[in-house]
């Protein structure tokens, strides 16, 4: 499982830049830690998130969404967020380059938060 650390500015409208390793046939997490410009968590009370995985197939094409994430608020005052994949769902991917993003909403109003590629392997063990 990795774990990331990114700051959120709600002002900027810019999501966080990260990347992600996939190996398929097995359970995919990862953790955003979440801060605020000045450094301190972001309270995620009261927000909900929705992440998607695409395959990119050219600079600027992808062929739409292959697989959604399971997305969980784990600390709200403390700004963790989950990403997840179950063993069955990395199975389904082709190895090769994806691009993703997370989207957190409060309210009516949606924000990009992450956004960035993710390469997926085939494993070779069984």
């Amino acid at each position: 499982m990795a774990n990331k650390t990114i700051t959120f500015d709600l002002e900027s409208g810019i999501p966080y830049g990260a990347n992600l390793a996939i190996y398929g046939g097995t359970d995919f997490s990862t953790t955003f830690t979440i801060k605020s410009p000045n450094n301190s968590s972001f309270d995620l009370t009261g927000y909900s998130g929705a992440s998607a995985l695409s395959k990119s197939v050219a600079v600027g094409a992808t062929l739409g969404a292959s697989v959604a994430f399971t997305v969980g608020i784990t600390s709200a005052a403390g700004g963790k967020l989950k990403l997840s994949l179950t063993d069955a769902q990395t199975t389904s991917l082709t190895e090769g380059r994806y691009v993703y993003d997370v989207l957190v909403t409060a309210g009516s109003t949606t924000w990009p938060l992450v956004r960035g590629n993710a390469q997926v392997y085939n494993t070779i063990s069984s």
